[in-house]
């Protein structure tokens, strides 16, 4: 029996491997030690043995909610995830694991590798419309890379809008870059009539990972020094925060007509948005548009939804270091912030697989349906 997390995201700290009926494991925190609860390890055994793994210190992870009801996902290819029998008791996660093949991957959301990262970026720029930038490093001396979708810059085509994208701040959401990875395949398809009605209206301007550090370092929430991006759009700095700073530039070179955030929520089990409404200059203008752009992502995706989901801020009351509230304030234009479960989607649940990458991917294609709804109105 062997356990290792020596490779890219992973995260685990083996305790003791004595008794294949209770692996002692731990997840290691972000740097600064404030969060963690992202995990990603191989267990090696035998077939047909039954393994239970125990995560002693789930119960001072950032978000013990998010322990209710989750079951960990697990693949033998690295390709298809699956669930696996979880429970959480008296602050431990116990993991069940019967070995069909002799190694298992298991991990607290289906990852979304550096590598894949890499892949993503090298195939979408042999497509026509696409141009790869760079806009920075990172403090461990990676890439923030920029994708830009479209026929050229708004500034010579004063009708043509600007549309934002952004993903994992929060690098242990990967379902933000598999929801990137079906907008763009979606965006891209010749066929996709839709696409090619919004690509004559817009430009993209799309970070599939704006925390790479974070990513590779195997962190739930912060970069390499411990920050949490999406508490930095008010005063970013090349010190702290470089991946916001270097966006934030390029945002105000082109404009922002359309802001979309995306990320994951560890304790609610629905797709759900969180919007603007709490900044000082929110108008029935982009009340409209909100409203707009949820009914009909209702209609493009079953799997969205309404009902659940934060609290609205009072009027003037945001938490304006957030990005979204930040770019919608600063640009004024319609800003969301899209969150998916790591869990299920209660409303429409796979027992088997519970939220994935492959559904993550289709409300990307079904975003763009909600965005072609309001981009005639944007300005």
């Amino acid at each position: 029996m062997y356990i290792t997390a020596n490779f890219d995201a992973g995260n685990i700290d083996v305790i003791s491997l004595e008794d294949k009926k209770d692996i002692q494991l731990a997840i290691r925190p972000d740097v600064g030690g404030e969060f963690f609860q992202w995990f990603n390890f191989r267990l090696s055994g035998q077939i047909g043995e039954q393994y239970v793994l125990n995560i002693l210190n789930a119960g001072e992870a950032s978000y013990l909610e998010g322990w209710e009801n989750y079951q960990a996902v697990a693949s033998y290819d690295r390709q298809h995830w699956f669930r696996l029998p979880t429970s959480y008791k008296n602050g431990v996660l116990t993991i069940m694991a019967e070995l069909a093949y002799e190694t298992i991957q298991i991990a607290y959301f289906a990852p979304y590798s550096y590598e894949r990262h890499q892949d993503l970026l090298a195939a979408v720029q042999m497509h026509p419309l696409v141009s790869v930038e760079h806009l920075g490093e990172t403090l461990d001396k990676r890439d923030l890379t920029l994708v830009k979708i479209g026929d050229g810059d708004s500034s010579t085509d004063v009708n043509k809008r600007n549309i934002w994208i952004t993903a994992r701040q929060h690098p242990g959401e990967t379902m933000a870059e598999w929801l990137v990875e079906g907008l763009i395949d979606s965006l891209l398809d010749s066929d996709n009539a839709n696409s090619r009605l919004l690509l004559d209206k817009a430009n993209f301007y799309i970070v599939p990972n704006m925390n790479p550090d974070g990513s590779v370092r195997g962190h739930l929430r912060t970069n390499a020094v411990g920050t949490n991006l999406n508490r930095e759009w008010s005063n970013p700095s090349l010190e702290k925060s470089p991946e916001v700073f270097h966006v934030i530039n390029k945002m105000e070179e082109t404009g922002v007509d359309l802001f979309y955030d995306v990320h994951g929520d560890e304790a609610l089990p629905y797709v759900f948005l969180a919007g603007s409404q709490g900044t000082p200059s929110y108008s029935e203008r982009l009340a409209g548009l909100r409203d707009t752009f949820s009914e009909v992502l209702k209609l493009a995706s079953a799997d969205f939804q309404s009902e659940f989901g934060y609290d609205v801020d009072a009027p003037g009351a945001a938490n304006m270091t957030l990005a979204t509230n930040w770019v919608a304030e600063h640009f004024d234009c319609l800003a969301n912030t899209l969150e998916m479960p790591f869990k299920d989607n209660d409303n429409v649940p796979d027992s088997a697989r519970g939220w994935s990458p492959e559904r993550s991917a289709k409300l990307g294609e079904a975003s763009l349906i909600a965005m072609l709804a309001v981009v005639d109105d944007l300005r």
